[in-house]
């Protein structure tokens, strides 16, 4: 169970699930211990129609702009939480950057979901991306707030070990900007010299690609920021990423009376 004292966050790349896949998603996922949920790689489907419909049927606050376009992906935020929309700034590709604010006894404190789209060597998706991660310059910065953000940026760190040829310096570049605009990276503040990575490709080559950037003022109140390998790496796996988890040491000052979502009743309209 979650720590007295602490408030714990867990970023999953969900993978676009069909619905037999997002039934044991929902299953491991109801019994984190994290009382907020940001879940990436959703997209306007039968499996994230599920977890949407299970989790608010459960009580919890859900957050999520559906995807349009056929294809497209996003971000869904669930929260044990009372939890208030929090507008980004990102209007390109809006639902890939999606964003609430939570109450704490000391204040508010800003959760902000990141989904980076990935690409390959063509110049439409490599402009794609480039467009996406400017118009994320727009979130607001890390002096002035409790914040965090965090999720799948399909970019990886400039010191990465290994280093890989294909990324471009406008990739670095994003991760780089956090720490100009007043964020930490978590999992490095915690752990300088660790070696470790959410998502491995078929040849066994790893990539940090899972972030999160908690604003400096929170950098005292990190208390763990680990990946959580079980769902790729386990028999019958639920993901291709590993999450990652964060535990800041505020207390949360509005939970929800939520219930155990795998036996949730959905209303009937839902069903059909």
């Amino acid at each position: 169970m979650t720590s007295l004292g602490t408030l714990d966050v867990l970023t999953f790349n969900l993978n676009n699930p069909g619905r037999e896949r997002a039934e044991r998603q929902l299953a491991y996922l109801a019994a984190r211990p994290e009382q907020v949920l940001v879940l990436t790689e959703t997209a306007n489907s039968a499996g994230c129609d599920l977890l949407e419909r299970r989790f608010t049927a459960a009580g919890y606050s859900v957050t999520f702009p559906r995807p349009e376009l056929r294809g497209e992906r996003g971000v869904m935020v669930v929260s044990r939480l009372e939890a208030r929309l929090l507008p980004t700034g990102v209007d390109f590709l809006a639902h890939r950057a999606v964003g609430i604010q939570v109450d704490t006894e000391t204040g508010p404190l800003d959760i902000i979901g990141l989904y980076v789209p990935s690409r390959d060597a063509t110049e439409k998706k490599t402009e794609r991306k480039r467009n996406f991660l400017q118009e994320c310059r727009k979130l607001p910065d890390g002096f002035d707030a409790d914040r965090v953000v965090l999720g799948d940026f399909n970019v990886l760190e400039p010191g990465h070990v290994p280093r890989y040829r294909f990324f471009s310096p406008f990739e670095y570049a994003f991760y780089s900007w956090f720490e100009a605009v007043g964020y930490v990276d978590a999992f490095r503040h915690l752990h300088p010299d660790t070696l470790d990575y959410s998502w491995v490709g078929r040849t066994g080559d790893g990539y940090r690609y899972d972030h999160a950037h908690v604003s400096g003022r929170l950098a005292g109140a990190l208390r763990g920021c680990s990946y959580v390998h079980e769902p790729r790496t386990m028999r019958d796996r639920l993901t291709d990423h590993s999450a990652l988890g964060v535990r800041l040491a505020v207390t949360a000052a509005a939970p929800l009376p939520v219930t155990d979502p795998t036996q949730a009743v959905e209303p009937l309209a839902a069903l059909f």
